[in-house]
């Protein structure tokens, strides 16, 4: 359960390539997954958090392995974002913490 959770389909058998999005700042970037999921996995997360509410204590050590696997996919998008050439000013930005603040709790991963 520790484990970030990957994709469970397999790649598609159409070989044509993904469309990229432009960014403001005209960088390239596949377009992955959207809001409507983002929405979809904070509801999921909520619903297994209110089961747990209800007297299932069992499971109150999944909530936090999920913490842990939310914290360890943050970090992988921070490193990819800097892989692309995102600045820290750019990242922290999106998170609404200093760019110091950015740098400091990731800088380490990157």
């Amino acid at each position: 359960m520790t484990a970030i959770v990957r994709d469970l389909h397999p790649p598609s058998r159409d070989s044509r390539p993904v469309k990229a999005a432009l960014t403001p700042k005209s960088r390239n970037r596949p377009v992955v997954e959207n809001d409507t999921y983002a929405a979809f996995t904070c509801r999921v997360i909520a619903a297994h958090a209110r089961r747990i509410a209800t007297g299932d204590i069992e499971r109150l050590g999944d909530l936090i392995a999920l913490y842990d696997d939310l914290d360890a996919a943050i970090a992988s998008a921070v490193t990819g974002l800097r892989a692309c050439g995102y600045s820290w000013t750019e990242i922290a930005d999106r998170l609404g913490i200093t760019r110091q603040a950015a740098h400091q709790r990731w800088a380490t991963d990157t």
